[in-house]
Formats: C-alpha cells, sequence, structure tokens
C-alpha cells in the first residue's frame, strides 16, 4: 500500500482514538507489558502496547500475538526496539507483518525498511524521540507519526518539557502526535489534546495493576513513590532515563551519585558495573507516579481517568 500523507495518516489515527473510551495509548514496559496486561488495556478502550523482546524465546512472539488478537477491543501496538545490538529485530517484524498489527512503534533508531514493512499492510508507525532534531529524522526516514518523550516520562526519555516540545513540533508536522511525560491524570490526558496531541502516552500509571508483570515490590514502590523519588541518569543503558530512587539504592547504588556512561556503549542487560539487572531489578518509571494511590485493575485505572477527563473538561 502507497504511504500515507502526515495529514491523511492523521486522519486515519484520528478514527482509532474518536472510538476509544479515553484517547490513551499504552506506553509499551519492558518486562512489564505481556498479553495479560495488552489485552485488559484493549478491552478497557485504551490502545495496549508491548515489546516484542518480552516475548522470550523469540519463538514465543506468534503465540503472543495470537493471543492478544483473541479479544475484543481497541487496537494494540507492538515496540521494535530499532538498534544495532537487538539480533532479533528481523524476526519479531516478520512476526508482526504477518499478525497485521494495527500500530508500531520503533524505538532507538529510526530505519526506512521497518517504516515501509508497516506500511506495506496498511499499518501505521509512530516513532519514540526526545528532540525535534530526531523527529524531523523520523519523519525524513518515513515514520507515519511521533512519540515525543518529554521530561518527566518513564524508562528512556528526553529533558524537555512537553509544553515547549510540543509546540515546536507542530510548527512543521501534520502528523499524528502522541505526547509522553508525567501523564497519569484525566486532566493530564485533556491537556496533551488541548496542547494538539492525538492521544496522551501512558506508563507509569499502569505499572501498579494488577494484569501488569511487574513484582509485587515494583508495583508498591509505584504507589508509595512521589515524583521526586526518579532519578534521570544515562548510568543504566547508555542512554538517559528515569528510574525509581529506592530500585537503585536497594541494588546497592547512591542514587545521588552515579558516573556517566559512556553512550556509544549501549547495554540494555545490566546495571552498568553491578550485578544487579536493569528493569528487573532497577525499576524504570516517570514522575507520575505520585497519582498512582493503589494497586488495582487496568479497567479500574481507566475509569479512575475517564472520571478525571470528564470532570477536567466540565471544569474548564
Amino acid at each position: 500500500m502507497p504511504k500515507l500523507s502526515p495529514r491523511d495518516a492523521r486522519a486515519k489515527f484520528r478514527e482509532m482514538v474518536d472510538a476509544l473510551a479515553l484517547p490513551v495509548v499504552a506506553a509499551p514496559m519492558f518486562i512489564v507489558s505481556g498479553p495479560e496486561l495488552v489485552k485488559a488495556e484493549r478491552q478497557a478502550g485504551i490502545i495496549g502496547a508491548f515489546p516484542a523482546l518480552n516475548a522470550r524465546p523469540a519463538e514465543a512472539l506468534t503465540e503472543w500475538m495470537d493471543d492478544i488478537k483473541s479479544v475484543d477491543g481497541a487496537p494494540y501496538a507492538v515496540n521494535q526496539i530499532v538498534h544495532r545490538s537487538n539480533d532479533r529485530l528481523q524476526h519479531d517484524l516478520e512476526v508482526m507483518v504477518r499478525h497485521e498489527a494495527p500500530l508500531c512503534i520503533t524505538s532507538l533508531g529510526a530505519r526506512t525498511d521497518v517504516f515501509e514493512a508497516v506500511q506495506s499492510y496498511g499499518g501505521l508507525c509512530f516513532h519514540d524521540v526526545i528532540n525535534d532534531k530526531f523527529a524531523r529524522k523520523a519523519v525524513e526516514k518515513g515514520a507515519d507519526g511521533l512519540i515525543l518523550v518529554a521530561a518527566g516520562a518513564g524508562g528512556h526519555a528526553g529533558s524537555l518539557s512537553p509544553f515547549a516540545f510540543l509546540a515546536e513540533v507542530r510548527e512543521w508536522f501534520e502528523g499524528p502526535i502522541l505526547l509522553s511525560g508525567s501523564i497519569a491524570t484525566g486532566a493530564g490526558v485533556l491537556a496533551a489534546r488541548a496542547m494538539g496531541a492525538d492521544a496522551a502516552y501512558i506508563g507509569s500509571a499502569l505499572i501498579a495493576t494488577e494484569e501488569a508483570r511487574a513484582s509485587d515490590d515494583y508495583k508498591q514502590g509505584m504507589v508509595e513513590g512521589r515524583a521526586e523519588d526518579v532519578v534521570y541518569t544515562n548510568y543504566f543503558s547508555g542512554v538517559h532515563g528515569n528510574y525509581f530512587g529506592p530500585s537503585i539504592r536497594k541494588a546497592g547504588l547512591d542514587p545521588d551519585n552515579l558516573p556517566e556512561a559512556d553512550p556509544t556503549k549501549m547495554n540494555f542487560k545490566s546495571g552498568g558495573d553491578s550485578n544487579k539487572k536493569v528493569w528487573k531489578d532497577i525499576w524504570g518509571c516517570g514522575q507520575g507516579i505520585g497519582a498512582v494511590h493503589e494497586v488495582a485493575s487496568v479497567a479500574s485505572v481507566v475509569d479512575r481517568l475517564k472520571r478525571e477527563y470528564d470532570a477536567a473538561r466540565q471544569g474548564i
């Protein structure tokens, strides 16, 4: 199929969003997002997502996607890590294309061949970006949409204010945009829409859910944590990201005195020089965790967000 223009891609995506219970895309979270979480997200009326690399071994990806497609609900997205360290990319891309996933989210590298593979069956491909420069490169290489990963977002995140970042990109880009960065309330979702995003991109608020594959300690940490507990560092993977400070301390490291890592030596498997594993032992999360007050079902979280969204609209 021919690639859609940015305006047509936005119209196609907005048609998906208008059918949702809430204009929200669930962020794909390493280790945390499995079929149970994605199915619950879809059934609750938001777009569910998961990283292809979460399915291990690689052969399990087909089973996961069959399982996710077995329920009716909102669309879903598959996240592909487009970095040279991902030796599964070609395999995972082929599985995703066979299943014709409605949406693809690419991270850590923009590749024309990946975008074209998704567009070949009519899927839309969004790319994670942390600044205007990377946004322009992704669009030049063929991305349909952009995910603006602003300050405060969980995991690998940028440092730009969402207000400044979104305003700059909307000056030149007419395609679909998702906004990420500490959005954990319905009012935040409404604000993202008011600023010009087509949907909010939410991760941390969904970690403390019954369906998430996070450990019980991880979930409880999200309930007890506040924005000030989040540490921004590149120590663990070579790429700057936000992590839960208490989990860093529990791993035997000082979250206030982490050295800078060499960004050319990306490592997504360990916690720097520690024997603790990043994501598993050292937890990613965003500054929005202060809005999380209990471990609940995905349906309950989406219900809360919708009530807050409606109340914020009425309040305005």
